[in-house]
C-alpha cells in the first residue's frame, strides 16, 4: 500500500519553522499569506500587539471574479497593499505560510510590490 504524504501538514510544519524566525513589528509588520482551493486571503499583522492592521482576501462584496487564479491573487495584493499604504506602512516582512514562491502567492507578492510595499 503505498501512503501519499499530507501536503497541508507538511505546509503547516513548514510554517511553523519559519514562524519562529520571523515576527511582524509595529515598524515593520508581516504580510501572511493563505491561499485555499476557492479563495486566496492577505494580512498585515503586528505580532507584537496582536493586531492585524489591514487585510484583503477574494471574498469580500465588492471582488469580481474567481477567487482560485492568478488574477485574483494580483487583485489581492493591489487591495492591500493600497489599504496598507493608506494607513502608513510600506515596509513588511513577507510570510507567504509555508507555500512555495510560486503562482498565486508569487503573483499576490509582485502586486502588493507593485502597490507600494517593500519587502
Amino acid at each position: 500500500m503505498i501512503k501519499r504524504p499530507d501536503t497541508n501538514e507538511q505546509r503547516k510544519k513548514r510554517h511553523r519553522r519559519v514562524r519562529s524566525k520571523i515576527s511582524g513589528t509595529p515598524e515593520r509588520p508581516r504580510l501572511n499569506v493563505f491561499r485555499s482551493e476557492k479563495h486566496i486571503y492577505a494580512q498585515i499583522i503586528d505580532d507584537i500587539n496582536g493586531t492585524t492592521l489591514c487585510s484583503a482576501s477574494s471574498l469580500e462584496k465588492g471582488f469580481k471574479g474567481s477567487g482560485a487564479n492568478k488574477e485574483a491573487s494580483r487583485k489581492v495584493g493591489k487591495m492591500v497593499a493600497e489599504r496598507a499604504v493608506k494607513k502608513g506602512i510600506e515596509t513588511v516582512v513577507f510570510d507567504r505560510g509555508g507555500y512555495i514562491y510560486h503562482g498565486r502567492v508569487k503573483e499576490l507578492a509582485e502586486a502588493a510590490r507593485e502597490g507600494g510595499l517593500t519587502f
